[in-house]
C-alpha cells in the first residue's frame, strides 16, 4: 500500500516547470497572433514533424446507445471469456517465456467477484486477448505486406501529440491519446471563454465497456464563471461519472467550507487564494500612482479566479502519484484525487465542450516505447535465460503497468544490471496486466519479446486488482509450470502429459514497483545476516495500522471488507520479502479457494502471514528502516516514487560514489 504523500521536492519541480512552460506557450501565441490572428482560424504549429503525425481533431458525437444494453452485457459469459483466455494458442516457444504464469492463475475465475472490478477485468482481458493473438496470427501467416511492416515499425504510442490550427467553430471536440496516461503527461488547452456565459468542460474519458454506450470519465472538469445553483461566484466543479454508480462527490474550488480542502500530492485541492479579494495594485490615470484595488471608492474589489471570459488562458492538466493537478497560467489552481477503478491509464480521449474558443491542444510525456532497432545495449538488457541447473537466490517481481514502458526501461539499465542479476542467481521479471487498448498491447508483446522479462497476467490492470499480481509473484517463484522441453513450436496451454518443472524455484520471492530504486546487494545481505529461511517477512513493517474508513480515500475500507479495528503486521509495498514456504502457502491457498482476497495487497500478504501463523507457522517479522516510503533518503536500501531520471542519476551515483546517495544532494 502506497503512502499517501509522495515526496514534496518533485512536486515543486514540476510546479516551477509548469510555470515556464507556461511562459513559453504564451510567447508562442503571441507570435502565432502576429503571423496569424485568431480570426483567421489559423496558427502557425512550430512543433510538426514527419516523425509523428497529430490525431486527427473531429467534432465528438456521443455514441449511439445500444437497444437493451442491459441483455447485451450478459451476452458473453465469464466461462466464455476464461476459455477464450486459456485456449490453444499457436505460439513459439521463445513467445511463451511471458506467459509461464498465465495457466497457472485459471483459478482466478473462482475469485473475480472478491475484489472490485474482477468479473469486468477478466471479461476485459478476453477481448484484449483475442485482438492481440489475432494480429499476432495474421504477422505469422505471412498477411502483412512491406507496406504495414513498415507502419509497424513506426511510433504507434507517440511521445508528444499537438493540434495548433484548432479555431473553427466547434462547440464540441475530441483529442483521442491513443495509449493512455502515465504519471509525468500532461494535456495544455489553451483557449478564451466566451459566448453568453463562457461556462465550458474539460474531460477526460475512457474507453465504453461492452453493451455500454458511454465511456466512464475519469476526470469531469467543469469551469462555472457565472456560479451554478449552490453559489453565484464563479466556481470550479471535478467529478467523475461511470455508468455503474453515475456521478460520485463533487469537489468544489472553491470549496463550501476551508475544512474541505484536502492536498493532494502535497498540493491544495483548490489554492486558497481562489475566491478570494485580489490584493493586486493598478495604475490611476496617466500619474502613475499605483493604488491597491481594495482603497479605490466606488470600485468593487475583483475576486481571483484563473478563468475569466474574453480573456486568454493556458491550463495545464498534468499526472500525479495521487491525482490531477490544474495549472493555469503557470499557477496551481486544483488537484483531484483519483478514484477506485479509474485511473490515468484509462484515458482514452480528451473531450472539450461548451462556451470556449478553443486556440490549441498540446499532450506530451506520454507513454511511448523505446524502438529496439535503436537501442544500442539491448543485448545488455534482456535477461539471462532460467536454467533449472542453477539455483535462484532470490526471485523479483516487479508491478507495472502496461504503457509504463519508461520506467521499465529505467530498471533494466539500473539496478536490473547488478551481478547477481547478469548471472542469473537472482531473477527479476515484470508483472504486466492487458490494456484496453489494442495498440499498447501491440507494444507490450513486442518489449515482451524482445527484452523476456514480462510475465503477462490474464486480467485487465486495475488498482483494486494488484493483489492477483501478488499471487501471481508466489506462483512463478515457486510453483511447477508445464514446460516444453524440445525446440518445436507447441501450442498454449502445454498438455497435461507434458513434464511438469519449476519455473523458478527461488529461495525467497519479493514484490515490488517500477517506480522504486532497489540497492539489491543490500537486501542480499540483510537476508543473508538475518539467516531465515522460513517463516520470513522482510521489509518497512507496520505493526500498528488501521483501515481507511473515509470513502473519499484511495484506500477506503468498509467494515464488510475488514472488520476488525486493526490490520495484522504487514510490509509496505515498495518492496518486501518473503521465504519460499509462503510463498508456496500463497499458492496452495489459493488453489484451494481459502485465501482472502483483499485489495490492499502489501496488507494482504501481512493478513495471509496472520492466517498462516494461525495455523501454527513460526513467523519471523524482521523490520527494514532504510526502506523509505516516500522517496529517498541517503542510505537508502529501496527507494520510492523514482522516475525514470532519478534511477538513472541513483545508479550513477551509486557507480561513482559506492554509496547510496539521494539525487540532488551534493
Amino acid at each position: 500500500m502506497k503512502a499517501e504523500t509522495p515526496h514534496l521536492t518533485r512536486m515543486k519541480k514540476w510546479y516551477g516547470g509548469a510555470l515556464v512552460s507556461s511562459l513559453f506557450m504564451l510567447l508562442l501565441l503571441r507570435y502565432g497572433f502576429m503571423k496569424n490572428p485568431v480570426e483567421e482560424s489559423y496558427l502557425m504549429n512550430p512543433f510538426s514533424s514527419n516523425g509523428t503525425n497529430p490525431l486527427e481533431w473531429v467534432r465528438f458525437t456521443a455514441p449511439p446507445a445500444l437497444q437493451n444494453p442491459g441483455n447485451a452485457s450478459q451476452v458473453i459469459s465469464i466461462d466464455a471469456i476464461a476459455f477464450s483466455l486459456f485456449a490453444q494458442r499457436n505460439l513459439s516457444k521463445g513467445e511463451q517465456q511471458s506467459l509461464l504464469t498465465w495457466n497457472l492463475l485459471k483459478n482466478l475465475i473462482n475469485h473475480s467477484h472478491a475484489l472490485p472490478n474482477g468479473v469486468e477485468a477478466i471479461k476485459e482481458a478476453g477481448s484484449a486477448w483475442n485482438s492481440l493473438m489475432d494480429s499476432i496470427e495474421e504477422e505469422k501467416l505471412g498477411y502483412v505486406n512491406d507496406n504495414s511492416s513498415r507502419k509497424a515499425k513506426e511510433k504507434q504510442c507517440p511521445h508528444f501529440l499537438n493540434k495548433m490550427n484548432a479555431t473553427e467553430p466547434k462547440s464540441h471536440y475530441k483529442f483521442r491519446v491513443p495509449c493512455g496516461l502515465t504519471q509525468g503527461s500532461s494535456i495544455t488547452i489553451i483557449g478564451i471563454p466566451n459566448g453568453l456565459l463562457g461556462d465550458f468542460r474539460i474531460d477526460l474519458t475512457g474507453e465504453a465497456l461492452p453493451g455500454e454506450p458511454d465511456p466512464p470519465i475519469i476526470l469531469h472538469y467543469n469551469v462555472r464563471l457565472h456560479g451554478d445553483k449552490i453559489t453565484e461566484d464563479p466556481v470550479i466543479v471535478q467529478n467523475t461519472w461511470t455508468i455503474g454508480h453515475d456521478w460520485g462527490e463533487e469537489v468544489r474550488c472553491p470549496p463550501p467550507t476551508p475544512e474541505e480542502n484536502e492536498k493532494v500530492d502535497e498540493l491544495e485541492q483548490c489554492n486558497k487564494l481562489v475566491g478570494k479579494d485580489d490584493n493586486r495594485t493598478i495604475r490611476v490615470h496617466s500619474h502613475g500612482l499605483r493604488l491597491p484595488l481594495m482603497g479605490l471608492q466606488g470600485v468593487k474589489p475583483r475576486r481571483y479566479f484563473p478563468f475569466k471570459q474574453g480573456s486568454l488562458f493556458v491550463a495545464t492538466l498534468r499526472v500525479g502519484p495521487e491525482g490531477v493537478q490544474m495549472t493555469v497560467d503557470g499557477k496551481h489552481v486544483t488537484s483531484f484525487a483519483y478514484r477506485e477503478t479509474l485511473e490515468p491509464w484509462l484515458v482514452s480521449e480528451v473531450r472539450i465542450s461548451g462556451e470556449v474558443k478553443l486556440i490549441s491542444v498540446l499532450a506530451s510525456g506520454l507513454p511511448t516505447s523505446e524502438d529496439s532497432d535503436h537501442t544500442i545495449d539491448i543485448e545488455a538488457l534482456k535477461s539471462v535465460p532460467l536454467s533449472f541447473q542453477r539455483p535462484v537466490d532470490l526471485f523479483i517481481g516487479v508491478f507495472s503497468t502496461a504503457n509504463n514502458f519508461k520506467r521499465r526501461m529505467a530498471v533494466r539499465r539500473t539496478w536490473m544490471q547488478y551481478p547477481e542479476v547478469r548471472s542469473g542467481t537472482v531473477v527479476v521479471r515484470f508483472f504486466v496486466g492487458l490494456h484496453k487498448n489494442h495498440i499498447v498491447n501491440d507494444e507490450l508483446w513486442n518489449e515482451a519479446r524482445t527484452y523476456g522479462d514480462i510475465q503477462l497476467m490474464p486480467f485487465v490492470d486495475y488498482y483494486s486488482l494488484i493483489t492477483w499480481k501478488t499471487l501471481a509473484i508466489c506462483t512463478f517463484g515457486v510453483k511447477s509450470s508445464p514446460l516444453h522441453l524440445n525446440r518445436q513450436k507447441f501450442s498454449f496451454p502445454y498438455r497435461a502429459s507434458l513434464l511438469q518443472t519449476e519455473v523458478v524455484s527461488a529461495r525467497f520471492v519479493m514484490k515490488t514497483d517500477d517506480d522504486a530504486f532497489v540497492r539489491l546487494d543490500e537486501v542480499m545481505a540483510s537476508l543473508s545476516r538475518i539467516n531465515v529461511t522460513h517463516g520470513l517477512l522482510y521489509g518497512l513493517i507496520n505493526s500498528d495500522s488501521q483501515p481507511h474508513r473515509s470513502t473519499d480515500s484511495k484506500w477506503f475500507i468498509s467494515p464488510e471488507e475488514w472488520s476488525e479495528d486493526k490490520y495484522p503486521p504487514w510490509a509496505h509495498g515498495p518492496g518486501y520479502v518473503v521465504s519460499h514456504d509462503i510463498a508456496k502457502a500463497v499458492y496452495k491457498r489459493f488453489n484451494e479457494v481459502r485465501l482472502k482476497m483483499f485489495k490492499l495487497e502489501d496488507v494482504a500478504m501481512g493478513i495471509w502471514i496472520a492466517d498462516m501463523q494461525k495455523d501454527g507457522l513460526e513467523v519471523h517479522y524482521e523490520k527494514e528502516e532504510r526502506i523509505f516510503n516516500e522517496g529517498c533518503k541517503d542510505g537508502y536500501v529501496i527507494a520510492h516514487y523514482q522516475g525514470p531520471r532519478e534511477m538513472m542519476c541513483l545508479w550513477q551515483k551509486l557507480q561513482e560514489t559506492k554509496r547510496a546517495r539521494c539525487c540532488g544532494d551534493p
